[in-house]
């Protein structure tokens, strides 16, 4: 019976993370159509990237034990796509300084990411410590991505124009 709960949340959290990883297609079919990322931020798809990346680190069976958080890892893996994708197209879309700006923020996300997998798979010898490594910091990571739209409330504070405002994110995080 246990089992049977957990795993109808566990197809419950799937469900509601798709949708929070998808919600950014609406936005980014405006900026594919105007071919221009206008005045919209990257910064919440980076940190959604690595939100994803993390998350599907916890749950390879290197750090959690064999697949008890399959789920997990298949949620992530298609947030990593959709993730990664929404952060190619910003970029090829972005001016010369927004591609700068990107870059600026990726690379540095990416490296952080591939420190946290190298210190959890060579440091610590069991998955418990691994598991509270990995997943502490993708608790401060899951707070940071949720938060992530309202990093435009100062635009819409002084423009009083919510048009750059992701509608569908900031609901889905919401």
């Amino acid at each position: 019976m246990a089992e049977t709960i957990r795993l109808g949340v566990a197809v419950l959290g799937n469900a509601a993370s798709v949708a929070l990883y998808a919600a950014p297609m609406v936005t980014f079919r405006r900026v594919i159509r105007k071919k221009s990322t206008e005045e919209f931020s990257c910064f919440p798809y980076i940190i959604g990237l690595l939100n994803c990346l993390l998350f599907t680190w916890y749950g390879l069976p290197i750090v959690s034990y064999k697949w008890e958080n399959f789920p997990l890892v298949t949620v992530n893996g298609v947030g990593i796509l959709l993730e990664l994708s929404y952060v190619l197209i910003y970029f090829w879309y972005a001016s010369a300084k927004g591609k700068v700006k990107v870059a600026m923020t990726a690379i540095p996300v990416l490296l952080v990411f591939s420190i946290i997998a190298a210190v959890s798979a060579f440091a610590f010898h069991d998955n418990h410590h691994r598991k509270l490594l990995v997943g502490s910091i993708g608790l401060g990571v899951s707070v940071a991505m949720y938060g992530s739209p309202l990093i435009v409330m100062k635009k819409v504070i002084q423009t009083k124009s919510v048009e750059f405002m992701p509608l569908p994110l900031s609901m889905c995080s919401f």
